[in-house]
């Protein structure tokens, strides 16, 4: 895991984007994981919402602290719930840019969708014990702490 300033996580969203992610989720972990095996560029970083760093950046950003949808800073701006998620398919290798296209769709239909699945999500996938455990280098040296 990387240690950084608030400042260095925001002025590194430039270059990369942040992904901030509930930590106590099996979905969301493995879901950091698809991305990671995904983004051959190492375009995105990662911080648990649960995380120091992931809380003073939801307090840069002036959101709250809602373990329920993902965050994606990129070039100094937040994306939430499915907006974030299209965003981070279009940077991946792959099909996964495609989806994309799902933007033309109107948020409201959209974000509806995902707060069904964030509702579920413990229920259906579960929790993890560990907050992130990522156990490869590779996977490690993209964590913020």
């Amino acid at each position: 895991m990387q240690t950084f300033s608030i400042d260095r996580a925001i002025e590194m969203s430039n270059d990369n984007a942040i992904i901030l992610f509930d930590g106590a989720c099996t979905l969301c972990n493995t879901s950091v994981q698809f991305v990671l095996q995904r983004d051959t560029k190492a375009y995105f970083y990662f911080a648990s919402l649960q995380s120091n760093i992931g809380k003073e950046l939801l307090s840069q950003y002036g959101l709250t602290h809602d373990l329920s949808s993902i965050v994606l800073i990129e070039q100094e701006q937040a994306f939430f719930q499915s907006t974030a998620v299209l965003r981070i398919a279009k940077q991946l290798d792959g099909v996964w840019p495609v989806f994309y296209n799902f933007i033309l769709i109107p948020p409201f239909f959209r974000d509806s969708v995902y707060t069904w699945i964030a509702k579920n999500r413990y229920q259906w996938f579960g929790r993890n014990k560990d907050i992130c455990n990522f156990s490869t280098i590779h996977a490690q040296n993209r964590i913020l702490s």
